[in-house]
């Protein structure tokens, strides 16, 4: 119980570096902090004390079986994660060259 607790202070980390923070690299780590903290509350749920692996074979017992699927979502977030985050450092870099600043309160010009 005390590790989905601290699966959820994570998220709270990076939820609060979203939300309270003006700098947009700052920003950019608590979305991966936050996104992160998801695929580790996935990899959670699945893990079983003593599980296997879950192997086809004529002869494998059904007990004690880790859940697959989570690990599958995991991964395909961690895809959908780095290209997102790909997204945002670009982002970051072109808000960059044009104000000189990361700094989301000195950016007032962002219209079009």
């Amino acid at each position: 119980m005390i590790v989905y607790l601290l699966c959820l202070l994570l998220f709270c980390v990076g939820l609060y570096c979203i939300l309270r923070k003006r700098n947009i690299i700052k920003i950019i780590v608590g979305v991966i902090i936050a996104e992160y903290a998801v695929n580790l509350l996935f990899i959670l749920v699945a893990y079983r004390r003593g599980g296997r692996a879950p192997l086809h074979s004529p002869d494998a017992v059904i007990e004690n079986m880790v859940d697959a699927l989570p690990q599958a979502l995991v991964l395909t977030s961690i895809v959908i994660s780095l290209a997102s985050t790909a997204l945002l450092i670009a982002i970051a870099m072109r808000i960059y060259q044009k104000y000189r600043t990361f700094d989301i309160t000195k950016i007032r010009e962002l219209r079009g």
